[in-house]
């Protein structure tokens, strides 16, 4: 599917002309309704398909300044604190404001996303089965799509306005942000994914279209979010069971008959030579070599690269020390609840005298350690940029061998056209856990945990020095209760919650968790008070219960709206 990304180009290229007599209609220009052909409704399609990869630098739909840079596992990183100041404002939040330009940059990048969509929709909506057979797979994909869109405006802002495709653009101004309650607006995202899931095909030919279970899946995981009930102070009051067994049921459905599978190897997830994977279940698609100058790259990872030769530019979202220590293991492999941050690992013989999980090596770039899976490419602590206040780390998901054939440079910045995983399979199997989890049935949930940790510790082939050596000491174990612990609700829970942040560090989800959960205030506070030992920028970081699980509405379009939206509470 990625080569077809961007024919819609091409189509719109066709709709300009000139006349200098404006009584005559100007040759080359179609009316609107003119496009409501097969072929040019399936451009529409995929004009709304190509929004997800149509990121620039600052707003990644794969969350990571929301999600990893405000969650604790990243600093903003580049050149200081004045550096892209706005994202600075989101990770200590005391000075994040509703005049953010990226906050309001984002809003309009989804929002776009959902009118591409709506279009599209209206027009497939048109034709009849007769003359467009894929009428109903295409309403299904777009719907899915829509509710992907309005998934991510319901975690980044709680209250947005809903538009679908039979509002008039005229009307869109007369749609407030809180018209919905927050359970009205996510039942609108459960049932267009309902209905993705019961209306599109098992399998897809083109590996970037969702099917049927990649909608259970999302439907799956915007359950398990509505099901943790806030009040108007975004306090979690409470969690629907009811809406727990659904999630436990929808996975089943998608672990059972699906196809997906965890990948062999943990880096799997993030090479292009082995994306569109059994693990992937909803990935962005970028393309390179498509027609383009530079081809469809994911601009959203553009500023994560470090700054030696090889790259360049500009070492922002960078592994902070607590993530890193996050991946020490005890002496049975299994994570170190307590302890773990009581001795920074910082150097190459650090990573050698204790224990850690594997994948710490395929998450975080360290002084020492071969980047990328390339023995001889060892990342140095002259490729970080602003060392004395961020450390020398630097993100590795994000980025792409500098000899991989998927890496591009566009002056001066670079990124790659491998994929980008918005659900994976460990996703499904650790919200079933989470739900079992929460419904009292820990036992239930062991097996599901262990099989995530069991791939992790068989996650080694590639972490190897030059020499053959293990980059760093690895120990895995899984939890057998009796013997290496005891499995209660509370411990179950715990071992759960710790498995997310090792599986899917850096990859724009932990912040949402630590919402959903409803500990936002009390982890990062006690984080803050911990890091900013080591990285004085963030003795005045403070999250404010009530306020900041939210970003505020941006200032702009409050005034678009012409004061009808209402701003979150706290700004």
């Amino acid at each position: 599917m990625k080569k077809y990304l961007l024919y819609i180009a091409c189509l719109l290229g066709t709709l300009v002309s000139c006349k200098k007599n404006l009584n005559e209609q100007p040759q080359g220009v179609l009316a609107s309704d003119q496009l409501n052909t097969p072929v040019n409704v399936d451009k529409m399609v995929t004009a709304a398909y190509s929004s997800l990869g149509n990121e620039n630098l600052h707003t990644s739909n794969s969350l990571w300044p929301w999600g990893s840079m405000r969650s604790g596992d990243a600093y903003k990183g580049g050149d200081g604190v004045g550096d892209n100041s706005e994202w600075n404002d989101y990770e200590t939040f005391v000075t994040n404001q509703n005049t953010n330009s990226l906050t309001d940059q984002m809003w309009a990048q989804i929002y776009n996303g959902i009118a591409r969509v709506n279009n599209a929709l209206l027009r497939v909506n048109t034709i009849s089965p007769a003359d467009y057979p894929l009428k109903t797979s295409r309403q299904g994909e777009m719907r899915f799509l829509r509710a992907n869109y309005y998934f991510m405006g319901k975690i980044l802002w709680n209250r947005i306005p809903y538009i679908d495709e039979n509002v008039p653009t005229t009307d869109y101004i007369k749609k407030s942000n809180v018209e919905l309650t927050s359970d009205q607006l996510w039942a609108k995202i459960t049932e267009d994914f309902r209905f993705a899931a019961n209306n599109l095909p098992a399998t897809q030919s083109d590996k970037g279209r969702p099917n049927k279970y990649t909608a259970l899946a999302y439907l799956a995981k915007t359950l398990l979010y509505q099901a943790y009930t806030q009040d108007d102070n975004h306090n979690v009051t409470g969690i629907d069971q009811a809406k727990l067994n659904q999630v436990v049921s929808l996975c089943d459905s998608v672990i059972n008959y699906s196809g997906y599978a965890l990948a062999g190897d943990f880096g799997d997830n993030f090479l292009a030579a082995t994306e569109n994977g059994p693990e992937s279940v909803f990935a962005i698609q970028y393309s390179k070599n498509d027609g383009t100058q530079f081809g469809r790259i994911d601009m959203g990872h553009s500023l994560t690269y470090p700054m030696n030769p090889e790259y360049g530019c500009c070492w922002q979202h960078i592994p902070s020390q607590d993530l890193v220590n996050n991946f020490k293991t005890d002496a049975n492999g299994l994570p170190m609840f307590t302890g773990y941050n009581d001795v920074d690992a910082t150097k190459v013989s650090d990573f050698l005298s204790q224990t850690f999980d594997p994948r710490l090596d395929h998450t975080v770039g360290i002084p020492g350690h071969p980047f990328k899976y390339v023995p001889t490419f060892v990342y140095q602590t002259s490729w970080a940029r602003a060392s004395a206040i961020y450390g020398f780390f630097t993100s590795m998901k994000d980025d792409a061998a500098a000899n991989d054939p998927s890496f591009q440079k566009i002056p001066p910045f670079m990124s790659s056209s491998k994929n980008w995983e918005l659900i994976r399979f460990a996703d499904v199997l650790l919200w079933k856990a989470e739900a079992l989890i929460e419904l009292n049935r820990p036992l239930e949930a062991l097996p599901l945990i262990n099989m995530v940790r069991q791939r992790a510790g068989n996650s080694t082939a590639r972490l190897k020095q030059a020499d053959g050596s293990f980059i760093s000491n690895y120990k895995v174990g899984t939890y057998q209760p009796g013997v290496n612990c005891v499995w209660t609700q509370d411990f179950a829970r715990q071992a759960m919650r710790r498995e997310r942040r090792l599986e899917f560090a850096m990859e724009g989800n932990r912040f949402f968790d630590l919402v959903r959960w409803g500990i936002a205030d009390t982890y990062l506070n006690t984080y803050f008070a911990s890091e900013s030992t080591k990285r004085t920028y963030l003795k005045t970081a403070k999250f404010t219960k009530g306020r900041d699980e939210y970003l505020p509405i941006p200032l702009n379009q409050i005034n678009y709206s012409k004061g009808l939206y209402k701003q979150n509470p706290g700004f």
